[in-house]
């Protein structure tokens, strides 16, 4: 076990704080760091993917998961795994997809550990069928504040205060995860351009339930007739037969011959610092139109990587960095069905503002999980990346976050850092079995970051 003092961020790269960073190479070490962490806590920690202060602790300790990252054992009949919390779903997926399986839930980066799926209980482009990861775990074992192990499972209070509870409940050790069949690592994959936001939506409502995967890049910085206008692409796993057909492959021998084969394509990364303001409204819009009139007016069946499909990003190491020293702020919202109307007034609200995002997604969520503090409802869900400096950004996400909570909406916790206390209650109504639990669990607050202590859980 290792431990240095150092500054820790989110993947935003904004508010840093420092604390004592402990590796953590054995259980053993696991529980012994846990019960000598100090009066300041500590929080586990997996790749800081997550953009804002929920794995940070200033002045305390973070747990470094990463060197706990072993696959137990593998079902490959009944398609389950076991493993350590800090394997990361990149390496699922090395080790899966030849065997026929694939990870039941990906969010926009495969660079996510197990362990931090189960406590941000992440959400992708399959949530409209699948849900979040939570309701693919059959089990895990958690340290918790005492020094014990405990084996929880689907069903239990304690399971559904793990699952989106930030690492707050303990530190997950191990999970046992249903996986999802596949008989290729490509995808089938559909786009199709929108004219604006209510077209988009149109096609979102009617046409979801063919796909397992959905999502759609808006442009938010068009205005007019053309506001929302989107490129929405969706897609299935391709099945072998695919692969067979004439023309729909350029290129596809190898395919063809190794068609679990992972292969995600890797480019180099941006220089450490770059210049501020490189992402600005000019250059967002130049890239704006440039995606939006690239993108095919319909176009079905194509055939294209996992990797890029779910993960185009992953491809570009510290591509957070083309926002300059300053950072992003990730802000993610969803508001319920029937709430059309608030999803509407906060596009033009953004576009009226001439954010510059060049990465705002917008997708459907289907039934809840019962995890207390997990993010997804039934509704419309909006994500978009903002550069930290952008004058008067917390001024207009302190309305959005008004709009959101009046609507019956949330902020996702995992991109947070700036959410006011007071609304945490409106958007999050299981709020205080939460922390009921917790104080009961975890009377001395062992397990506490920079987000716990800012919004009070």
């Amino acid at each position: 076990m290792s431990a240095d003092t150092v500054p820790v961020t989110g993947w935003g790269r904004t508010a840093p704080t420092a604390a004592r960073s402990i590796r953590l190479r054995s259980y053993e070490e696991a529980v012994a760091a846990v019960r000598g962490c100090g009066a300041r806590g500590g929080i586990p920690r997996g790749l800081g993917r997550a953009y804002g202060d929920a794995a940070q602790n200033a002045g305390g300790a973070v747990f470094d998961m990463t060197a706990l990252n072993r696959v137990h054992a593998i079902d490959a009949e009944g398609g389950t795994v076991l493993c350590d919390a800090g394997v990361s779903l990149h390496r699922l997926m090395e080790v899966l997809l030849p065997l026929g399986w694939f990870v039941p839930v990906t969010p926009g980066t495969r660079y996510v550990t197990v362990g931090g799926a189960i406590g941000a209980d992440i959400h992708g482009g399959n949530h409209h069928v699948s849900g979040s990861f939570s309701r693919h775990v059959l089990s895990f074992e958690l340290l918790t504040a005492d020094g014990g192990i405990r084996t929880v499972r689907r069903g239990t209070p304690l399971f559904d205060a793990t699952t989106g509870g930030m690492g707050l409940t303990g530190m997950i050790l191990t999970a046992t995860v249903q996986l999802q069949p596949v008989e290729t690592s490509l995808m089938s994959v559909d786009t199709e351009r929108a004219r604006d936001l209510d077209d988009l939506m149109v096609r979102l409502t009617t046409g979801d339930r063919g796909y397992r995967y959905s999502a759609a890049w808006i442009d938010l910085l068009a205005r007019g007739a053309a506001t929302g206008r989107a490129v929405l692409t969706r897609g299935n796993h391709a099945p072998l037969k695919a692969l067979r057909t004439p023309g729909l492959l350029g290129g596809g021998t190898r395919a063809r011959r190794d068609p679990l084969a992972f292969r995600p394509a890797r480019f180099p990364a941006p220089p450490a610092f770059l210049p501020e303001g490189l992402v600005n409204r000019t250059t967002v819009g130049l890239f704006n139109e440039f995606w939006y009139r690239r993108a095919p007016r319909a176009r079905t069946g194509r055939l294209q990587r996992i990797s890029a499909f779910f993960h185009p990003l992953d491809g570009v190491p510290h591509w957070n960095r083309v926002y300059g020293r300053g950072g992003l702020v990730q802000y993610q919202f969803v508001v319920g069905d029937g709430q059309e109307e608030s999803l509407r007034r906060i596009v033009r609200r953004v576009c009226g503002q001439r954010c510059p995002s060049f990465l705002a997604v917008l997708k459907r969520f289907g039934d809840a999980d019962p995890g207390w503090l997990s993010f997804p409802v039934p509704g419309w869900t909006l994500a978009l990346d903002i550069p930290a400096g952008l004058p008067g950004l917390g001024a207009l996400l302190d309305e959005l976050d008004e709009e959101v909570a009046a609507a019956g909406g949330r902020v996702c916790l995992a991109k947070d850092s700036r959410l006011r206390p007071e609304l945490l209650a409106a958007m999050y109504p299981r709020l205080d079995d939460f922390r009921a639990l917790r104080a009961e669990l975890d009377p001395r607050g062992v397990f506490t970051s920079d987000l716990s202590r800012r919004l009070a859980l």
